[in-house]
């Protein structure tokens, strides 16, 4: 292979066929030929000009990055597919549209904001813990918990010898018999299912669960199943050093087209 160039694992996500995990696993299948050689490790190099091809088709042109905001309903799997046959988030999405990759997930029960990608390296770069982004919640549960309880979710906690780290919650209804009420939850890691886990815990029962913000972008007033791109002057200010930087043969041919002459 080559000493310089990329990660092969990072050129197959940056080109948006799938994430850089997935693109470890299909490496790791064979699926995965560098100049008609079959590879195995997905930290081999490679270098603009060699040919990568994924179950024998020639590895797509990376696009630039895009993302978009999605208004995801319940009762649908964020997922390309279900085995049990239930409707999935592409079920919904336009098919004129680029293959587009979820950036965190929410369970079947859950609805809000949802943000999809055409690149995988964006998409792992917004999904690591140390980006530190903050996720919010609306959170209709039924039953009463001492105040203090909810406190004391600022300092984390541990279920079944699984920690958590810290939420913030608000109760947003006033004082009243056993009914429902409406939380606001913030918190920055987003295991699976970690809310309704926490209130189950404090002896709530999560019936409605809604994400209105992933770091600085919002639900707003998106209807339900909408999807709607954001522009890229306002990713440019939001993202800053997590966009993933251009491929290297997209930074020479704008060098070149930089130093060529005028007229």
């Amino acid at each position: 292979m080559t000493a310089g160039g990329e990660r092969i694992a990072k050129r197959i996500a940056h080109a948006g066929l799938c994430s850089r995990r997935e693109a470890e696993r299909l490496i790791a299948e064979g699926r995965v030929l560098v100049d008609g050689v079959r590879i195995a490790s997905p930290a081999i190099r490679v270098a603009p000009h060699q040919r990568i091809e994924v179950d024998g088709r020639p590895l797509p042109r990376p696009e630039p990055p895009r993302l978009f905001r999605f208004h995801k309903p319940r009762g649908v799997v964020v997922a390309a597919r279900d085995p049990d046959g239930r409707p999935t988030i592409y079920d919904l999405l336009p098919k004129r549209l680029p293959r587009l990759m979820p950036v965190g997930r929410l369970d079947i029960a859950s609805e809000g904001l949802l943000l999809l990608t055409n690149d995988g390296e964006l998409k792992r770069r917004l999904e690591l813990p140390a980006t530190g982004w903050i996720r919010r919640y609306r959170v209709r549960a039924f039953g009463r918990v001492d105040p203090a309880r909810l406190e004391a979710l600022a300092a984390g906690l541990e279920i079944d010898g699984i920690r958590y780290g810290p939420i913030q919650v608000r109760c947003d209804t006033g004082e009243g018999g056993k009914a429902n009420r409406w939380y606001t939850v913030t918190l920055r890691e987003g295991r699976n299912r970690e809310i309704r886990r926490v209130f189950e815990h404090l002896g709530l029962r999560v019936n409605r669960l809604v994400r209105v913000a992933y770091g600085p972008f919002q639900l707003g007033s998106l209807p339900k199943r909408a999807l709607e791109e954001v522009p890229g002057k306002v990713m440019r200010e939001q993202l800053g050093r997590l966009l993933p930087a251009p491929p290297a043969e997209t930074r020479r041919r704008r060098r070149e087209a930089l130093e060529a002459p005028c007229g």
